[in-house]
């Protein structure tokens, strides 16, 4: 059995922290995460210092997005190495707020995982392109795991969720509980997808005491497993490579 390390994914729409910032910190904290797939961070005035104050709060690093991909964000923890990472508009209608992605690989203990952060639009046309655009941004990572968690705007049966599916992003809890409101959740709209070969240890609804006073979402959280990848094998003298 191949050696494999795992990663912890907090996927949470903060609310453009218009809550109770302190309570956000500790919901974050409390988690752990190795990366942090964000919607609706700091995207107007001094976005970017917002964003590094956000990660000195959460006890992470910024990656990518906010201001650049109206609102979405990707942040991780020290723990875990960074590359190539990337942050682009996808949606931009007028009289709705644009939408964005932000990615990156993260590396740890050997295992590579190609992370993005999602926001679908309003607009139920403009989700499903936005859609296209996550498999064409996760491609241009040299991995073949890949995973990608947000805000998806729109239930489970919804048109985006199977062309996820359709792609080889798999929901990683189809029996997952409501995420919107927080205070009353009622609807299912935040979902973690990822490829074959990534193995769901641990997914759940966080529900700790400070969530409801944090965002009017609740955060999904997820430990996936990840396979080390393996150095190519030298053949040896007078054999083939093995195919």
């Amino acid at each position: 059995m191949s050696e494999s390390v795992q990663f912890r994914v907090l996927s949470y729409n903060v609310h453009g922290l218009r809550d109770d910032t302190a309570a956000l910190a500790e919901v974050v904290r409390g988690t752990d995460p190795d990366v942090i797939c964000v919607q609706e961070a700091p995207k107007y005035f001094r976005w970017r210092a917002k964003g590094a104050a956000l990660a000195r709060q959460w006890g992470v690093t910024y990656v990518a997005g906010g201001g650049s991909t109206g609102g979405t964000a990707l942040y991780a923890h020290l723990r875990v190495d960074v590359d190539q990472p990337l942050a682009l508009v996808t949606s931009r209608q007028f009289g709705w707020p644009d939408r964005g992605i932000a990615a990156a690989m993260v590396s740890k203990g050997g295992a590579t995982l190609a992370v993005a952060s999602i926001h679908l639009p309003l607009v139920a046309r403009a989700r499903v392109l936005y859609g296209e655009r996550v498999r064409d941004v996760l491609d241009t990572f040299p991995t073949a795991h890949r995973l990608a968690a947000g805000d998806l705007n729109e239930l489970p049966d919804g048109p985006t969720w199977r062309a996820l599916r359709d792609y080889g992003l798999a929901d990683l809890d189809p029996a997952c509980g409501p995420t919107f409101p927080a205070a009353r959740p009622r609807k299912r709209i935040d979902g973690i997808f990822a490829t074959d070969g990534v193995r769901v240890v641990e997914h759940h609804v966080v529900d700790t005491p400070a969530v409801a006073r944090a965002s009017d979402h609740l955060p999904l959280l997820a430990v996936v497993s990840v396979p080390v990848r393996q150095p190519a094998q030298l053949s040896s003298p007078g054999r083939s490579p093995a195919r």
